[in-house]
């Protein structure tokens, strides 16, 4: 599954994520607060986000299909290979040449690639 989401698709799905299981006509009043659309303007926005499976429209209720951690994998994936031929060490490299990491940070990590390598 590889989706792309523009800022305000994002920010779309985060409030359907917050306000999991809402109505249609509530979701309209919350974007016409939050965003200062029209209803037309969430309507399209929902569909597109239907269209590309971020979330349903059933009977009236919007509900998320995809976690937000989902959609935050597949922008780093996209990232990775656009950005470094697809390799993850190489992204790793780039990320911790320009940000120290601590050493909690760095055991974390180590405790991941240990748990990886036991699988």
């Amino acid at each position: 599954m590889n989706i792309t989401l523009g800022e305000m698709e994002s920010r779309f799905a985060d409030v359907i994520r917050e306000n999991e299981g809402i109505s249609s006509g509530e979701l309209v009043k919350i974007c016409a607060e939050k965003f200062g659309w029209k209803k037309s303007t969430t309507y399209t926005m929902l569909r597109r986000l239907c269209d590309k499976g971020i979330c349903e429209n059933k009977d009236g209720h919007v509900s998320a299909l995809v976690s937000k951690d989902d959609i935050a994998a597949m922008k780093t994936d996209e990232i990775i290979r656009e950005s470094f031929g697809g390799s993850l060490p190489r992204f790793l490299a780039a990320f911790a040449e320009r940000k120290k990491l601590s050493e909690s940070e760095i055991d974390e990590i180590q405790k991941m690639i240990d748990k990886f390598r036991e699988e």
